[in-house]
């Protein structure tokens, strides 16, 4: 065969539409590296800032606040930064430092404006010790101290309990701990959640409830069986509780196995 057939025969087997194909893509690519580019070059335009309020509608936490918090970890540059130059982790980061968020999201919009999602610490349980502690817990034990913007009606805990450290779930013998672990089995039930609303503990370490209805107090004693002792107690309120009336007893026990003892 001479050299010409076999040259022939090569230039037949190209693909001219897969060729096209591969020169189409790469000048895609090139334009997007290109954006992306001169994207890195543009500035922050603006920075938009939107807080999830809590369950109830209400904000511990204020925009002021927020963009106070940026001030202090970028200065006044933030606003007309470089795009390229902006650290979106540390944004986010300077913005967790505050006790009453729990996450922040921060993004670039396409009109060149930062964006923040803000997500509050949601209190479930304020703490009053008898060493002069006053705060709230959030669902992850979380301290939250108090906002001048709303103060949240939450179950209470009163009494001889240990002093907030911030490693105190990782204590067993904790009673921080134990209370919190009393109140978070209160506010994942739909009755007690509604139903009990202080919890105090005693100088015998030994736990008590107060019901938001009637006058008596609820002896839990230890946490031992915990989820016996209020199955009884749900069942007294049930069966025997509307025969006698919520005034009739001063005191419920629950701290004898099986029995409900009222005085």
């Amino acid at each position: 065969m001479l050299l010409a057939d076999l040259l022939n025969v090569r230039w037949k087997q190209i693909r001219y539409d897969r060729i096209a194909w591969i020169l189409f893509m790469a000048v895609v690519v090139l334009i997007l590296l290109s954006a992306v580019m001169q994207r890195r070059h543009d500035f922050i335009a603006s920075v938009q800032i939107d807080i999830k309020p809590l369950a109830g509608g209400a904000s511990l936490l204020s925009e002021s606040t927020v963009r106070q918090r940026l001030v202090g970890a970028f200065g006044n540059a933030l606003r007309g930064m470089e795009i390229g130059e902006l650290d979106l982790l540390r944004v986010e980061q300077a913005v967790e430092e505050d006790p009453f968020v729990a996450n922040a999201d921060a993004y670039i919009a396409q009109n060149g404006a930062l964006h923040l999602r803000v997500e509050q610490r949601e209190p479930v349980l304020r703490v009053l010790d008898n060493n002069g502690g006053n705060y709230y817990l959030d669902k992850t034990g979380a301290m939250i101290p108090f906002s001048p913007l709303h103060t949240p009606r939450v179950l209470v805990a009163t009494g001889h309990i240990a002093p907030y450290t911030a490693d105190f779930l990782t204590k067993k013998k904790n009673t921080l701990r134990q209370t919190f672990q009393l109140a978070l089995a209160i506010q994942d039930d739909p009755v007690w959640s509604v139903f009990i609303q202080q919890i105090h503990l005693n100088q015998a370490q030994e736990f008590i409830l107060i019901p938001l209805i009637g006058d008596q107090k609820i002896f839990l004693g230890n946490l031992r069986n915990v989820e016996d002792k209020m199955r009884r107690l749900k069942i007294f309120y049930k069966e025997g509780m509307p025969y006698v009336g919520w005034r009739k007893y001063e005191s419920l026990s629950l701290k004898y196995d099986g029995q409900v003892v009222c005085r």
